[in-house]
Parts: structure tokens; sequence; C-alpha cells
């Protein structure tokens, strides 16, 4: 990772991380431990397209999905005393919204490609997502 791909991500988190973060805590009406490996998600050559690319990715799909799964009280109580973690990565550069997410012991993993597919598949990377946290539940 070069000094454009550190900087690229130090602006994401320094200008986008934060709402971000805001928005997925009220679609799911609970706050838990977002941690993020930096240096799996920071591509060489694509730093332009970061904050593009990071929140349609990972960040998009967890408001989509957790706004559709915390709709009832039910569902948002279920997962609230479950859920502690979501860990952001990007191992093995995964770009298939089927093998996107998985879930064990509280945390949830979302690991993905963090430049690939981004705006073309959001809907499926939500969808993925959700069915991965109901079916661990």
């Amino acid at each position: 990772m070069g000094l454009k791909e550190k900087k690229a991500a130090r602006d994401f988190q320094e200008n986008n991380l934060e709402d971000l973060k805001k928005k997925v805590f009220d679609a799911a009406k609970f706050e838990f431990e977002i941690e993020i490996d930096w240096d799996s998600l920071s591509v060489d050559n694509y730093a332009h397209l970061y904050s593009q690319t990071w929140t349609q990715i990972y960040f998009e799909p967890m408001i989509i999905a957790f706004s559709k799964m915390c709709a009832d009280n039910f569902s948002q109580e279920a997962i609230q005393d479950d859920l502690k973690k979501v860990v952001i990565q990007n191992i093995g550069d995964i770009s298939n919204a089927n093998k996107y997410s998985s879930y064990s012991n509280g945390v949830l993993t979302l690991n993905h490609s963090s430049i690939a597919n981004a705006e073309n598949q959001i809907e499926d990377r939500a969808k993925a997502l959700q069915d991965t946290v109901e079916n661990a539940l």
C-alpha cells in the first residue's frame, strides 16, 4: 500500500466512516463494534475509488439488511442479544455476493473484494447478509 492508498484510507476514516456507522446503527436500532482491516481493503492503484466502493460494498448492504432485519421488535432484540461485532475485510478477493458474509459466535464477517462488483450487487450483498444472520439465529 502506497502513499495514495494510505491517504485515501485515512480520508475515508475521517470524512465518511462516522456518518456511515451512524446510518448502520440507526438501521439496526443499536450499536456494536465495527472492526475494519484497512490494509486488506486498500488495493494498489484504486485509491480514487475507495469512498465509493467501500460504501457500496460494505456499508450500503448493511444499512439495507439491518433496516429489514430489525424492522420488528422481536427480530431486532434477537439480533441485538447475539451480535457483538462486524468485521470488514478483503481476504481472498471474493467478488460473489453469495460468499459475502459469515456469522459465528456473535461476529458477522463481511469479506469481499473492496473494488469488484461495487454498485451492481448492493442488493445481492444485502440479501446475503440478511440470510446469513437470520439463518444463524
